[in-house]
């Protein structure tokens, strides 16, 4: 495993429309699986790369209200879509949709996560861009587990003035029904 966090270069990487990034990890979000569009794109070696924690590729203007939500939503074993923007090893940003989803035993019991990701449409990201930007302001002006309350509250009054949930919200910019 590399010895410190990259910071962001302001580099935008991209990935082909026919390809998915697929991962998979353990209750604990550490990864068990990594496909080569995954490996390639965030430019970590398989070996780096399984065992470590999911959020190696975390992007620091991610909003942690977003990561609140899709851990509530996949602990109560739901499914989530999501707008992610990812740091790759080197630096460079990706973004994608997500799609994530609990992944179940013989019994019914969550065992691990599953995630498939897609390239996003750039009006999509353009508008979720504006929105995480938002949260991560009030993040950022309240700090520490404040900061994470109030960004999660002026989402949720974000999207109770759209009339909408979350998944809504996505299901709009991914049929790039909606503005920022």
């Amino acid at each position: 495993m590399r010895e410190t966090a990259p910071r962001p270069t302001g580099e935008v990487r991209t990935f082909a429309a026919q390809e998915l990034i697929v991962t998979k990890t353990d209750l604990k979000g550490r990864l068990t699986y990594a496909n080569d569009v995954f490996l390639r794109i965030s430019v970590f070696s398989e070996d780096e790369a399984i065992g470590q924690p999911h959020n190696i590729i975390r992007h620091p203007d991610m909003p942690k209200a977003i990561f609140k939500l899709l851990w509530e939503t996949l602990t109560a074993g739901q499914e989530i879509f999501a707008y992610v923007v990812n740091l790759a090893s080197d630096g460079a940003a990706y973004w994608v949709l997500a799609h994530v989803t609990p992944s179940f035993d013989a019994r019914g019991r969550i065992v691990g996560y599953h995630s498939s990701r897609r390239l996003p449409d750039p009006a999509a990201v353009k508008a979720a861009a504006a929105l995480y930007q938002r949260l991560r302001a009030e993040e950022q002006r309240v700090g520490g587990q404040a900061g994470l309350n109030a960004s999660w509250q002026l989402l949720q009054d974000l999207l109770a003035e759209r009339g909408q949930t979350y998944d809504q919200y996505v299901w709009e910019l991914t049929n790039e029904r909606v503005s920022a």
